[in-house]
């Protein structure tokens, strides 16, 4: 059996290194996962250490799983993206039984020619010590007889732990064994919230505070992804026809995503015509003629593992009605009272409630609601976000700080039925730009998508790049014949 697997082990680490001749240059290197160990330690109270867990993986459909998306933290601090792994950071350096020094440990998956084949390369010990910087990284088994003395740190810092990690009986070194091997190496308690030693709280504050506030090198990949959804923006504006299916539509934005690169979305795109977009998340997109009626599309392209997040209300038909114009002219004026009042040190809330005023007065002037205590029944959100890894993105400041990148999305939405006027009924506008705060104002990272009433109708006039792709028709789509 050995001799037979071998030749197999020598094909695949053959191809493992040919597959990696072509990929893309703009992956953030491994100084910046270093640097943010670094940032993170100094944040740290004296004698402690961080655990990091990988996100579980889930089941798709029997023995399929989803697309595998790493946890953010540990990302940002090792570049890892495989399950089944864990990285411990040090407030202090360690030495080791040969006296060597470290300040960090990975354990990653063990490379294996059989799993490979089915799941994909893996990186393993020698390309985490090569690629990612790390010198100190073991496979994940290694970790149960791995020599660290929990008991001598008065802190250990953790997020909260993966919950519902199934156990596979055939791999002694899974997540699921990694947590529990964790719990029993550090006598960690059934309720630890009692034991001061063990701090999941100080955890997220801590990346809380690095995060909010993006690096040189991961301001160049959210650029990048907010004009790609822009342009994924543009492309649908130039094609939309009313015959098109909101399925379609989506198809056609992330398409132009993948076209310039993007891995994926950042979160679930939302494709609603008419009452669809009065539901805030809808992602059934199963409406198989959008009309003429306003397309609210929230979709944001994933680069590299960082999120724009991008809104578009228009037209289907190419022009919007009067109703839709007043609805559409009153959320543009919250954005722009908002954005007004962006810059370092500013307060969330005060941005927050210049928006909210825009659009009580409106709704007010227009007899849509009948005091402006009502006006969370067609603005029932909040103002703006984070977005970075996550597309709520981690942070902790109640003021504005220079280099944080947010979103500023006001928005209406009028459900049929509402106690209004029928004629603003199924009337759902939102505009969510992507903004980098600056020293003494805001830079509109999203600006290349136009927001205004006219800049939209006259984008939808011009001619599309994907006008011109047809598909033949299904002949299962064809009318069923009677008889034999």
């Amino acid at each position: 059996m050995r001799k037979k697997l071998l030749p197999f082990l020598a094909v695949c680490t053959a191809l493992s290194a040919a597959a990696q001749d072509d990929l893309p240059k703009d992956y953030l290197p491994k100084e910046f996962h270093a640097g943010r160990r670094a940032a993170l330690r100094q944040l740290m109270p004296a004698n402690s250490v961080a655990i990091v867990f990988a996100y579980p993986t889930r089941n798709f459909s029997n023995d399929v799983d989803y697309m595998y998306h790493q946890n953010p933290d540990l990302y940002y601090f090792s570049g890892y993206k495989e399950p089944q792994s864990m990285m411990l950071i040090f407030k202090d350096e360690q030495t080791d039984s040969a006296g060597k020094k470290y300040a960090e440990v990975l354990f990653v998956q063990k490379r294996n020619a059989q799993a490979e084949q089915w799941t994909g390369r893996r990186l393993g010990t020698e390309g985490a010590q090569t690629r990612l910087g790390i010198p100190m990284a073991f496979n994940a088994e290694d970790f149960k007889n791995f020599n660290v003395d929990f008991a001598k740190f008065e802190k250990i810092i953790f997020d909260r732990l993966p919950a519902d990690v199934a156990d596979n009986p055939r791999d002694r070194a899974d997540l699921y064994d990694l947590i529990s091997q964790f719990k029993q190496k550090a006598a960690m308690p059934e309720d630890y919230s009692k034991d001061a030693r063990f701090d999941n709280r100080a955890f997220r504050q801590m990346t809380g505070t690095l995060r909010e506030i993006k690096t040189p090198e991961e301001l160049v990949l959210l650029r990048k992804a907010v004009e790609i959804s822009c342009e994924g923006q543009n492309e649908v504006m130039k094609a939309v026809r009313p015959d098109m299916s909101e399925l379609e539509i989506q198809g056609l934005h992330e398409f132009v995503h993948k076209k310039y690169g993007a891995e994926g979305v950042g979160y679930g795109s939302i494709v609603g015509a008419g009452e669809n977009g009065c539901v805030l998340h809808y992602m059934e997109n199963t409406k198989t003629k959008v009309g003429t009626s306003l397309l609210l599309m929230d979709v944001g392209a994933e680069y590299h593992g960082y999120t724009a997040d991008v809104t578009r209300t228009i037209p289907a038909g190419g022009k919007f009605s009067a109703q839709e114009k007043i609805i559409y002219q009153i959320v543009y004026d919250a954005q722009e009272a908002a954005f007004k009042l962006l810059k370092d040190g500013a307060k969330w809330s005060e941005a927050n409630t210049a928006a909210r005023d825009v659009i009580a007065d409106g709704l007010l002037k227009n007899g849509i609601i009948k005091n402006k205590n009502e006006v969370g029944r067609y603005y029932p959100h909040g103002l703006s976000h984070h977005i970075g890894l996550d597309v709520h993105d981690r942070g902790n400041s109640a003021v504005l700080k220079k280099d944080m990148v947010i979103t500023i999305e006001p928005g209406i939405y009028i459900p049929e039925g509402s106690d209004c006027d029928k004629k603003w009924w199924s009337i759902a506008v939102r505009i969510e730009d992507d903004a980098l705060i600056t020293q003494n104002g805001y830079e509109l990272l999203s600006s290349n998508a136009p927001r205004s009433v006219e800049a939209i109708e006259k984008m939808i006039a011009q001619k599309s790049a994907l006008d011109d792709f047809k598909l033949p028709a299904l002949k299962s789509a064809q009318p069923v014949k009677k008889g034999f």
